[in-house]
């Protein structure tokens, strides 16, 4: 039974659930994704002197902590920029260190590349990877306009805003047409780009539907229905 914080969302005929959290889970397979957790972006704007709670990868951690003993998952797909930048893996405290290696410990765990982190850090253990397919399905970081139906990816950050009860409503959502899937970003500091930006046309010319991560709920939406800015 789909819970009220999960939706179906199909991915080149194989059925996921979309959650509340921002992950995709693959029951059959075991499976829980994520993308964009951008671990250490604090730190990195501390470097700045862009002074933010520090507090960014503690709580994304602690999500994804509670998302895989949810599910009982196996296996995990990071489907990249894990981590904010090149150094981000130096500057975990030692108790966020340890909330990772929990996540990981015991898994089959896939780091795919992205362009913030492209080199993964390999002290975690795990397999790195430009890209992964599993069955139908092709996990990747960024999204490509001429990919076969089956494409999963992140990257772009994806975020719908709608009217709803006479008031706007923005949130980080799932944007998918059945062929393929963007996932919204997983970290608690990621920003969003609003999926009526021109980035996404080319993804989906006829297009699609966004399943909004409430607080309790995932709410779907079609792409006539999300509003621009």
């Amino acid at each position: 039974m789909i819970r009220r914080d999960e939706a179906v969302l199909g991915v080149a005929g194989v059925e996921f659930l979309a959650t509340a959290d921002g992950a995709l889970v693959w029951p059959e397979e075991s499976l829980v994704v994520v993308s964009d957790l951008h671990l250490e972006k604090g730190s990195s704007f501390a470097e700045r002197r862009v002074l933010l709670p520090p507090y960014d990868t503690a709580e994304t951690l602690k999500r994804l902590a509670r998302l895989l003993s949810r599910f009982g998952a196996r296996r995990l797909i990071f489907l990249g920029d894990s981590f904010h930048d090149r150094r981000a893996d130096t500057r975990l405290a030692s108790r966020d260190r340890e909330a990772l290696q929990r996540c990981i410990h015991g898994r089959e765990i896939f780091w795919i590349a992205g362009n913030h982190d492209p080199d993964p850090p390999t002290d975690l253990g795990g397999t790195a990877t430009p890209e992964l397919a599993i069955g139908p399905v092709l996990f990747r970081h960024e999204p490509s306009a001429r990919a076969e139906p089956g494409e999963i990816a992140g990257h772009l950050h994806p975020v719908a805003r709608v009217a709803t009860r006479g008031r706007s409503l923005r949130r980080r959502c799932f944007a998918g047409d059945g062929r393929r899937a963007i996932l919204p970003a997983f970290g608690a500091y990621a920003g969003g780009l609003n999926v009526r930006d021109a980035a996404f046309a080319p993804l989906f010319p006829d297009g699609f539907t966004a399943h909004l991560m409430g607080d309790e709920r995932v709410f779907a939406f079609p792409r006539a229905r999300c509003l621009g800015g």
